[in-house]
């Protein structure tokens, strides 16, 4: 499965590649994404392990597979993460809103008990808030 994940990395789509590029290196929020992770016996898209996040990007073959994708997103579900599903025409055509959306998830996933809204389990802020108390600038 591990090299399988590691092809799939190798042989991007455009869209899985635009994604990319604006999701590494922590560009948005300070989330640290990973690409193409392994999940059990699933490999996500997208994964951000804090706030334990999963984005998806279908092409026109899940419209034929949407009773497997829903079983794979109750496993992911049922495994503490949060699915996200875009269809790849919505990012190439409308990336920012796309983005706007995985924003919206993360700054409205709860934090762990004790930490500020966006916040994650050390402390560090995931949102543009002012000194970790969930204030936006």
């Amino acid at each position: 499965m591990k090299e399988f994940a590691r092809a799939l990395r190798k042989n991007q789509t455009d869209t899985e590649r635009l994604m990319w590029s604006r999701l590494r290196n922590r560009q948005l929020l300070n989330c640290k994404f990973r690409r193409q992770q392994t999940i059990g016996p699933y490999i996500a898209d997208f994964l951000c392990l804090e706030p334990k996040l999963i984005i998806e990007l279908d092409g026109g073959q899940h419209a034929d597979q949407q009773e497997y994708d829903e079983l794979r997103s109750q496993y992911l579900q049922q495994m503490g993460y949060r699915v996200v599903r875009f269809w790849n025409n919505e990012v190439l055509q409308e990336l920012d809103a796309v983005l706007e959306a995985i924003r919206l998830v993360v700054v409205n996933t709860p934090s762990p008990a004790g930490y500020p809204q966006g916040c994650g389990v050390v402390g560090q802020c995931r949102s543009n808030c002012r000194e970790g108390r969930g204030e936006e600038n």
